[in-house]
């Protein structure tokens, strides 16, 4: 039996594709390898599933590491008011938390893992679990099918690739799609932890001084080697054995990982500010006046008033202020010394936990070769994807398995298949008529496909205006269906 669309992966970028795909009357089949479907989803948001955010679009997309500007058109077509609106269709009413979080009231991801496979059934979309994938078949420069470990081939017109990343193996998310994409021709980027908790070599750390002590609504900021602020976020953090955790620490880690592979450093600062919404010289005040009301009182005790007391002797050592010397002793340097030190508490930071510890992974499908705004038409049912393929026909890129969804921006990704192609588009030249030939560029020295693909197409478009010259071309180019797109039509 073969079937329209092939969905690879049952977590929520899976789940909603299929449903998409099932909702515009495409026979579909949803393939995962494990038990049972929504698994990463099922334990995400401390098992309360983070589903959206009410926030602004544009602020949204401000929020994404990387090139966020890459899912303006996916977001802008299905975002963040459709999603609600969507969920509260199938019946699961959500409320709104800090910085514009949005979760089930039921405070359980288990009600949204439900609500989504009741909702992929009811669309007609036929369910198979259990069921890994060895290999997708590709025919004629487009995919044919899709075969099973145990040797089973299911046809497909079109496959979706929703296996997810590499963090959090227990769910199923192995990365067994990238080396299907690349057999595809796709360039997959480097892999690399995000949203994952950071490491940290500082002896307050080492010896465990604050472990476990969370702080609640400070801002953490990372800075690179030049002292130039690369970006903060405001949120809780959690004091760990090896470092720092917690919301503000997973927002910052993709940046943390960023520096450290950019510069070739071997550690990356971050501040902490105890105080977003105070200067320091609001605080500087703050701790003036807690020490005029009690003088006679150790410093260490006056400032229980203000600071979490666990931190409370490491911030004097750091200050040089005594902690049993009286509150009105403290020299106005000194409180000034502190006041400042809480506005950019210093932590030295020397990495982040393994890919498989955390939460997002970095990297993937290279986004210059996937197109965030059209499906393949004709053969894709699907208008709410992250991206088509521009390499081969019938493949859909879905969720974290595409790099620059959290980080990373497109470029010629160079080397031997680079000058593979390359090397189709200069044969190609020698064999379009001669009237075309000359407008295709050379690229014999510095091979930039893409480039020259954009090239191509757009001179297709423009002179290849007459049927008969534009059925040379389609009958030439069909030759190089890795290289170039055709626009659909009869040839």
């Amino acid at each position: 039996m073969a079937y329209d669309v092939i969905v690879i992966g049952g977590g929520p970028s899976g789940l909603m594709a299929s449903y998409s795909a099932g909702l515009h009357g495409a026979k579909v089949l949803l393939l995962d390898k494990g038990d049972r479907l929504g698994r990463k989803l099922a334990i995400s948001g401390g098992g309360r599933c983070n589903v959206t955010n009410a926030g602004p679009l544009d602020k949204i997309i401000e929020h994404i590491p990387g090139n966020g500007r890459f899912l303006y058109s996916a977001l802008s077509a299905f975002g963040n008011r459709e999603i609600i609106a969507f969920f509260e269709k199938l019946g699961i009413r959500l409320k709104e938390e800090d910085n514009g979080r949005m979760f089930p009231v039921t405070d359980r991801a288990q009600t949204v893992v439900n609500a989504l496979v009741s909702e992929v059934r009811r669309q007609g979309v036929e369910i198979q679990v259990n069921s890994p994938v060895d290999r997708i078949v590709y025919r004629n420069g487009r995919t044919a099918a899709v075969r099973l470990m145990h040797g089973h081939e299911i046809p497909g017109r079109c496959v979706v690739l929703a296996t997810g990343g590499k963090s959090v193996p227990h769910t199923g998310s192995t990365g067994d799609g990238y080396a299907w994409a690349e057999e595809a021709g796709h360039t997959i980027t480097e892999l690399f932890p995000t949203e994952v908790p950071i490491t940290s070599g500082e002896p307050f750390i080492q010896r465990r001084e604050l472990q476990g002590l969370s702080l609640r609504g400070v801002v953490l900021s990372v800075w690179n080697a030049g002292g130039k602020k690369v970006v903060s976020h405001e949120g809780d953090l959690l004091f760990t054995h090896f470092g720092l955790s917690g919301p503000a620490a997973l927002r910052c880690s993709h940046f943390v990982v960023k520096q450290l592979r950019r510069r070739g450093e071997p550690k990356v600062i971050l501040t902490i500010d105890l105080f977003p919404g105070l200067s320091a010289d609001e605080v500087y005040a703050r701790c003036r006046k807690l020490a005029a009301g009690e003088p006679k009182k150790a410093a260490k005790n006056v400032l229980k008033a203000l600071l979490p007391e666990r931190m409370i002797p490491l911030l004097l050592a750091k200050t040089g202020i005594a902690e049993e010397l009286a509150a009105g002793s403290v020299s106005k340097p000194l409180w000034m010394e502190l006041a400042r030190l809480l506005k950019a508490f210093p932590v030295e930071c020397n990495g982040t936990l393994s890919i498989r510890e955390a939460f997002v992974t970095g990297g993937g499908v290279h986004l210059k070769e996937v197109d965030p705004v059209e499906a393949d038409g004709g053969t894709v049912l699907l208008r709410r994807d992250f991206g088509r393929s521009r390499v081969y026909r019938g493949i859909q890129h879905y969720g974290r398995f595409c790099h620059g969804i959290f980080g990373g921006k497109a470029r010629c990704p160079g080397g031997a298949r680079c000058a593979g192609l390359c090397r189709q588009l200069n044969q190609l030249n020698r064999r379009l008529p001669s009237s075309f030939g000359g407008s295709l560029p050379q690229h014999t020295k510095t091979p930039r496909p893409r480039r020259a693909g954009r090239h191509a197409e757009a001179f297709i478009r423009a002179e290849a205006a007459s049927p008969g010259r534009n059925r040379r071309l389609r009958a030439e180019l069909a030759q190089f269906p890795v290289l170039f797109q055709l626009p659909h039509g009869n040839p």
